[in-house]
């Protein structure tokens, strides 16, 4: 009733022709809307809202659903905000239901939800809202279920993955012990025959070693056989080791003696009567 008071008084203390202007563009405004004319009906609500000022909040709604309608979620959400703060319960019940619905993305789902909620609470009668509401509630409900099974989903991949690491790495540790295991034994067994070798060798040269021992004493006793030593050549001619020495003793003399007349020979001057020879 106050509110009929006041725009009473502002209808009366208005100038007739501005207010033939606001019903005129109003009228126009909604014919165009009903049309499907958007963009004319945009125009119309700004030219009231924004450049004669009415401050109607059923034309800032209507504004805003242009807008909505066009695809300007920006200022279709601006202007549901603005008449979201109006005293007026059924069209700030409405401009909430707007915002939920604008809000209704698998992201935002949480603040749809809250948008709504308060369009209930602004006009219980909102039975667009409510049903909104339910749906979104549903939505966020499942999204909740869907992120539930999707954690556990999750989990359940880390442990398996993890249990196949483990027993990756179980079966890299066994083969790594095994692969160590037969190179020890590989080691073992190269040392073995390394050792073995050189202890064949080892025999061999001993072995080879003490044959050419035995050759040589073969040798020393075939030539001890051959050749027998001067004391028993001279046994066997029986004469002693003095007569032998005494014999030597003349036998040097003699070919000294010898030598010196070869000497004196070759010094004196031949006969010229007498040949050579």
């Amino acid at each position: 009733m106050k509110a009929f008071l006041i725009l009473l008084l502002l209808f009366i203390n208005a100038d007739p022709t501005e207010i033939a202007r606001i019903n005129r563009l109003k009228n126009k405004a909604e014919v165009a809307f009903g049309h499907g004319q958007y963009d004319v009906a945009a125009t119309n609500y700004r030219l009231l809202y924004d450049s004669i000022g009415v401050d109607d909040p059923t034309v800032g709604l209507n504004l805003a659903h242009s807008y909505y309608a066009l695809g300007d979620t920006a200022n279709a959400k601006l202007k549901y905000q603005s008449v979201a703060s109006s005293s007026d319960k059924k069209l700030k019940s409405i401009a909430y239901q707007q915002l939920g619905v604008m809000a209704k993305t698998p992201a935002t789902l949480s603040e749809s939800l809250q948008y709504l909620k308060a369009a209930l609470k602004a006009d219980p009668a909102n039975e667009e809202a409510r049903y909104n509401y339910e749906v979104v509630k549903k939505l966020l409900d499942q999204q909740k279920e869907q992120q539930q099974d999707q954690d556990q989903q999750n989990k359940d991949e880390n442990k398996d993955q993890d249990k196949q690491d483990q027993e990756k790495n179980e079966d890299q540790n066994e083969d790594q012990e095994n692969q160590d295991q037969k190179d020890q034994e590989q080691q073992q067994k190269d040392q073995e025959q390394k050792d073995s070798e050189q202890k064949d060798d080892q025999k061999g040269d001993e072995e080879k070693e003490q044959e050419q021992e035995g050759e040589q004493k073969e040798e020393e006793k075939d030539q001890q056989n051959q050749n027998p030593s001067t004391k028993q050549k001279l046994e066997d001619m029986n004469i002693s080791e003095e007569k032998a020495r005494m014999i030597l003793e003349a036998m040097k003399n003699n070919e000294i003696q010898y030598i010196q007349q070869q000497k004196r020979k070759a010094t004196e001057q031949p006969d010229s009567g007498k040949p050579d020879w």
